[in-house]
């Protein structure tokens, strides 16, 4: 006897026949025993999917200080222990301990607020043991189990079908179909995709009507979903835009440092005869005043700033860089069902012999008027237009659903009981107004889907009996002889009209669903239903989310394509493309493209084949999750950053090769939410265009604060290095160094995160991701900004000496000419180009006055309080000390002024 992992049937259990699914598991109809699935289960294992592996709590902890420029303070750090000087070194660690803290704390605060909104895999299951139906814990199901299943619960584990029951299940998590696909025990081909696999029911999917027996073949990570999360395993993710600049930019940054640093100690060894000490001392000043310490944690407050800001528009970010990442995306790919559309089948139109009726609103909310087309678009009405009457009371009549408030009461809040087609003709009955008062079914021919028709026999007040049918058109036009007139009578059917309404409507991407009529039977229902009165057609569709087009229409302006991947027809995908403005119908920009790709052709194609079109190709239908990933590196072979959103299992994997991965928190599964860096709390494709813009904000705040701090440690390192090069006193002690960085860091600069959005930041084409973070402009700045900031400093400090000022005096001055001059500046970098010369920069932003206020409080701690002048050789320094360096400062925002208006000119001059 095999072991319980070697408890399965081949790889295909869907091709072959119960009886043989039955004997590979070892099981029978009747279930298995306590005892026997107690030892499968002790073998397997519990049917969950397992939780994705999480790094231990040193390595989360470490990877904060993985950064080249924290390198730097941490051997600097280790010299001063070295030398003994503890002071230095407590300083100088906690700056770098800081900075891991604050990136850790704000990663945990978001993976806790995700890990409240995720729920996937049912709690509990009907299973046969001991010959008894029972109910058990989702988790303790096992491959061999016989289990039940009725509409509303949701599949515990993959199950091969023993029996089915008018059986159709919700599986657009799996698959991306919109509607619920139907059921049956017989086999089917070996070869057959997911969707196609009919004697199958997959884990977590959502039965919609009907009920169903089935004996399980797979649990855990062993089932389809767990396969697709095995999937998400091997993809290998990306690093974001702004990771890969920063980091170009920091070793860059170290190595100049260091080069600096050898010829500093070269010079001041050979050309001035400065000690060890002095040499090690000014070395690490240098290296400590050059490094721009505060930077890392200055994007992670940043960036961590920016995660609060979206969490309160219902987007809650799993990691700092994603909403950075997502202003710099040029192609959102997005699931349909959904995402784009509310998964919530609507009728769109009524068609009768001769006329047509639009149907308003969306969803299942009962809210939405019925116009008579073509004439004034008047409202129509029950008793006016007989022929809509005898539509909407076969599809209120013939249908199982339910359609009733949801628990927030009235409006638009209401919630689906049965399958969603049926859901969908229900609230046309109630837009129309039918009241199904009176009426009681008296027989009943389910749906089937070999006969793809259901047909009721119902009485009405009266006591007269009417036979009822709706389902496939050219199922219930085969059993018609009649239709119905305008004027509710009977005529001639004319097949011809009818046959071209369906190819019409079902070219506009609705689904076609007809009903009819006829007197009672003189037998049995289902031997009876031939020679009725074809009433007329209803079009459904999952219908787009309004929000998602007014969104789709923003991203356009921003320059940003949105593509949709979809499991549907070709022919639906592209009908809610161009309702939604994805496509148009010269589809691709030079005409020529396909307007939509389907799995089929997607796979006939060589990887090189794809990358020529699939930047013209806006809809992808019939795809399954290896087509994403292949669609999404595609694009990004292109030079494209490409944003993924979807909710379903199917959409995880390219979620995680997309550079963001963005999920629906509502109606995600687990392994979707798992494999993005946003998820979204409100299931709103319109958070994504404001994701988008508040990554573009963040993105130019964090410009903001390194063209705002880069000038403070190249004016220290300038004032360090001109001391030792000139062989002079040196102006600024390392831990004043720290000193000075670590206050305009915390206070200045943070002060620029709260800075709101530019106003064309919606309207400019997206960033290039290799482009620099500092252009060649910045650079110029930053430059000359470090020599007028760093000019000021040295003339106070020697000017401080030549007067007879004691050593502690003077760098007290010239720490806080270094203060007051990154304050002055600070007022330059609120608007990156234009002029600061006005009273808007006086306005729109508390933080920055609160943040001036903290700097000039701290600076005054730093110069009277005893404490600190232990700590960090600072002195007292009087009201003419305070004077001159205020004075400096204002000279300098005058001349930086200067500078950015020849900038303006100059970019005027160019264009």
């Amino acid at each position: 006897m095999g072991s319980a992992q070697d408890v399965a049937t081949d790889a295909t259990p869907w091709s072959r026949p119960p009886a043989e699914v039955l004997a590979a598991l070892r099981t029978d109809d009747g279930g298995l025993s306590a005892a026997d699935a107690a030892a499968r289960l002790a073998e397997v294992g519990p049917n969950r999917l397992p939780p994705p592996e999480k790094d231990p709590l040193w390595k989360r902890i470490l990877v904060h200080f993985d950064d080249v420029l924290i390198y730097i303070l941490l051997v600097s750090a280790v010299l001063k222990a070295i030398l003994g000087d503890w002071v230095d070194f407590t300083v100088i660690l906690l700056v770098a301990v800081v900075n891991a803290a604050i990136g850790f704390i704000q990663e945990g605060r978001a993976e806790s607020a995700l890990n409240g909104i995720r729920q996937m895999l049912s709690v509990h299951a009907e299973a046969r043991r001991d010959g008894a139906w029972a109910k058990i814990d989702a988790d303790d199901v096992v491959p061999g189990d016989v289990v039940r299943v009725r509409s509303g619960d949701r599949v515990p584990a993959d199950v091969r079908l023993l029996q089915a029951t008018n059986l159709r299940v919700e599986e657009s998590a799996l698959t991306g179909e919109s509607v619920a696909a139907s059921k049956r025990v017989d086999a089917v081909d070996p070869e057959a995709g997911v969707g196609d696999r009919t004697s199958m029911l997959f884990s977590g999917t959502l039965v919609a009507a009907g009920q169903g027996v089935g004996v399980v073949t797979a649990t855990g990570e062993r089932t389809e979903i767990g396969r697709i999360q095995t999937m998400i395993s091997e993809v290998t993710s990306l690093e974001t835009p702004l990771t890969k600049q920063l980091d170009r930019f920091g070793k860059l940054l170290a190595v100049l440092i260091l080069g600096m640093a050898v010829v500093m100690v070269v010079i001041g060894r050979v050309v001035h005869d400065f000690s060890v000490p002095e040499l090690v001392s000014a070395s690490i000043g240098f290296a400590v005043a050059a490094v721009p310490e505060g930077l890392p944690a200055l994007v992670t407050i940043t960036l961590a700033l920016g995660v609060q800001q979206m969490a309160r528009r219902r987007a809650i970010t799993r990691k700092l860089p994603a909403v950075e990442t997502l202003g710099s995306v040029t192609t959102i790919c997005s699931d349909k069902t959904g995402t784009l559309t509310k998964n919530e089948m609507t009728a769109r139109l009524v068609r009768t012999a001769g006329r047509s009726f639009a149907v308003a609103g969306a969803g299942y909310a009962p809210a939405g008027e019925l116009t008579l087309a073509g004439e004034g678009s008047r409202h129509a009405d029950l008793v006016d237009d007989p022929d809509l009457g005898a539509v909407v009371a076969a599809m209120m009549l013939c249908n199982d659903a339910r359609v009733v408030p949801g628990d927030a009461g009235a409006g638009e809040d209401w919630r689906l009981v049965g399958e969603p087609t049926e859901g969908a003709l229900r609230s046309l009955g109630m837009k129309a107004g039918f009241d199904t008062t009176g009426w009681s079914r008296r027989d009943l021919v389910p749906f089937e889907s070999e006969n793809k028709y259901m047909a009721t026999l119902d009485r009405d007040a009266d006591g007269g009996l009417v036979v009822h049918l709706k389902g496939a058109p050219d199922r219930v036009l085969d059993r018609c002889t009649t239709q119905t007139a305008p004027d509710g009578t009977g005529q001639p059917i004319d097949r011809a009209f009818w046959e071209a309404q369906i190819d019409e409507i079902g070219g506009r991407g609705l689904r076609v669903l007809a009903a009819a009529r006829g007197p009672a039977p003189s037998g049995p229902l289902a031997d009876s239903l031939t020679g009725l009165e074809l009433c007329g057609l209803v079009g459904i569709v999952d219908p787009p989310r309004p929000e998602a087009i007014d969104a789709i229409a923003q991203c356009r302006d921003a320059g940003i394509a949105v593509t949709m991947i979809t499991g549907d027809h070709a022919g639906t995908a592209v009908a809610i493309g161009r309702e939604m403005g994805i496509v148009h119908d010269d589809a691709a920009p030079d005409g020529t493209g396909p307007a939509v790709l389907t799995g089929a052709e997607l796979e006939a194609m060589s990887t090189e084949q794809l990358r020529a079109v699939v930047q013209d190709v806006h809809v992808y239908a019939r795809t399954s999750p290896e087509h994403k990933i292949r669609i999404v590196s595609a694009l990004q072979a292109h030079g494209e950053v490409v944003a993924m959103t979807g909710d379903g299992v199917n959409d995880a994997p390219a979620l995680t090769q997309a550079d963001v991965g963005v999920a629906m928190g509502i109606k995600g599964t687990e392994a979707t939410k798992d494999a993005a860096e946003v998820v979204l709390a409100d299931d709103n494709f319109a958070t994504i265009e404001r994701a988008v813009e508040e990554g573009r904000r963040i993105y130019d705040n964090i410009r903001k604060s390194v063209l705002f701090l880069l000038p403070t440690n190249g004016a220290q390192s300038l004032v360090i290095l001109v001391a030792v090069l000139f062989g002079l006193v040196l102006p600024l002690a390392p831990v004043q160094v720290l000193w000075i960085n670590m206050i305009t860091a915390v206070t200045l600069s943070l002060g620029l995160a709260y800075e709101k959005a530019e106003p064309d930041v919606m309207s400019r084409p997206p960033r290039d991701p290799k482009a620099s973070i500092l252009d060649a402009a910045f650079v110029r700045r930053i430059l000359i900004v470090s020599v007028l900031i760093g000019g000021a400093t040295l003339v106070v400090f020697y000017a401080e000496r030549a007067q007879g000022a004691p050593l502690a005096e003077a760098q007290t001055t010239a720490v806080t000419m270094l203060a007051l001059g990154q304050l002055a500046y600070l007022f330059n970098c609120r608007f990156l180009d234009r002029s600061s010369l006005t009273v808007d920069v006086l306005r729109g932003n508390r933080v920055i006055w609160l943040s001036a206020v903290a700097l000039i409080a701290l600076q005054c701690v730093f110069v009277y309080a005893p404490f600190m002048h232990d700590w960090f050789d600072a002195a007292p320094i009087g009201l003419e000390e305070w004077g001159k360096t205020l004075g400096l400062a204002i000279v300098v925002f005058l001349l930086v002024e200067v500078v950015k208006a020849v900038g303006r000119a100059r970019a005027g001059h160019d264009r």
